[in-house]
C-alpha cells in the first residue's frame, strides 16, 4: 500500500527538520514544496507532500507518523 503524508510548518529549520526525519524513515518526497503567507499568524508557511510503500491494508485508523 502507499501512504502519503503532507508535511507543513512555519518557513524555519523545523520544517526543515521535520521533512529530513521523514526522509530518514523512508518516505520519499512527493512533488514541489510549496510556500505561502499565513496573514493569520504572519507567518510563512511551507509545505511537502512526501509518500511510503508499506505492507498491509489501508484503513482510516492509521497512524501515518508510525509508519
Amino acid at each position: 500500500m502507499k501512504l502519503y503524508r503532507f508535511l507543513s510548518e512555519e518557513d524555519t529549520s523545523v520544517f526543515c527538520h521535520k521533512v529530513s526525519r521523514a526522509l530518514d524513515e523512508g518516505w520519499e518526497l512527493y512533488g514541489s514544496p510549496t510556500q505561502t503567507f499565513d496573514p493569520a499568524s504572519n507567518v510563512m508557511r511551507c509545505g511537502q507532500a512526501v509518500i511510503k510503500e508499506v505492507v498491509g491494508d489501508y484503513s482510516p485508523e492509521l497512524k501515518l507518523r508510525d509508519q
